[in-house]
């Protein structure tokens, strides 16, 4: 792909560049200082599947909208519900610590040199505070961050891929949007996108079936490849 062919960057941010897992596992432990490494690995699992699970009603209809801040909040009833502690003031704080989130090592550097050149958009399931508070503590720098929140609904629904769109005021074939995971760049793709996998240890890869524009193992890789098609 020639760098020409692209008018602006689109980052997903959770697991792409910040450590979501990372941060979770941090509030657990704060939670329950004497938890061992695999029960904390069961309740980061237990927060996980609660907000997939919940995100995916909402898709479907199951669920009315609610913003990433309320699904972290149950989530994180969940975790202390199963480790017994019923204080609401360190349910509410075990829940922001999924906005104390560190960035990627490769992060911080990557996306200023992505925005030397062109323009960059955060684009992310977090509410709008949430992606306020998650991008003050990693550091992250943007020209602009959208919310899902604006549209009511998650990735992949084709409303949110549309705000990256509408504020860039660039068709979709000429946006790149890079995620680590694949069902991300799938509901980009369908909505024109260019597409960018970055390979995350959190991530969801591609399968076999999928064709990404391009594949990096992180983000500078993905800016040397572009440098070399410019």
């Amino acid at each position: 792909m020639a760098q020409p062919d692209i008018d602006a960057v689109v980052f997903d941010v959770l697991g792409t560049l910040v450590d979501e897992p990372a941060g979770i596992r941090a509030g657990i432990r704060a939670l329950d200082p004497s938890l061992n490494d695999p029960r904390v690995e069961e309740l980061l699992s237990l927060w996980q599947r609660h907000v997939e699970g919940a995100q995916r009603l909402v898709l479907e209809g199951g669920r009315p909208y609610l913003t990433s801040d309320v699904l972290d909040l149950e989530a994180a009833r969940l975790v202390a519900d199963a480790v017994g502690v019923g204080d609401e003031t360190a349910v509410a704080a075990l829940a922001r610590a999924a906005r104390r989130l560190p960035p990627w090592p490769d992060t911080v550097a990557g996306l200023a040199r992505f925005a030397e050149r062109l323009p960059v958009l955060g684009l992310s399931n977090a509410s709008r505070t949430a992606l306020l508070e998650i991008d003050a503590h990693a550091g992250l720098r943007w020209h602009q961050a959208l919310s899902a929140e604006d549209v009511r609904t998650y990735k992949p629904d084709p409303a949110v891929y549309q705000l990256a769109v509408t504020v860039s005021g660039r068709p979709p074939e000429r946006l790149l949007m890079v995620a680590a995971h694949a069902w991300d760049l799938r509901g980009a793709q369908a909505a024109g996108f260019r597409t960018a996998y970055v390979a995350r240890p959190v991530g969801d890869p591609p399968t076999t079936a999928d064709h990404f524009d391009l594949y990096a193992t992180d983000l500078t890789d993905l800016a040397d490849q572009l440098d070399k098609s410019a």
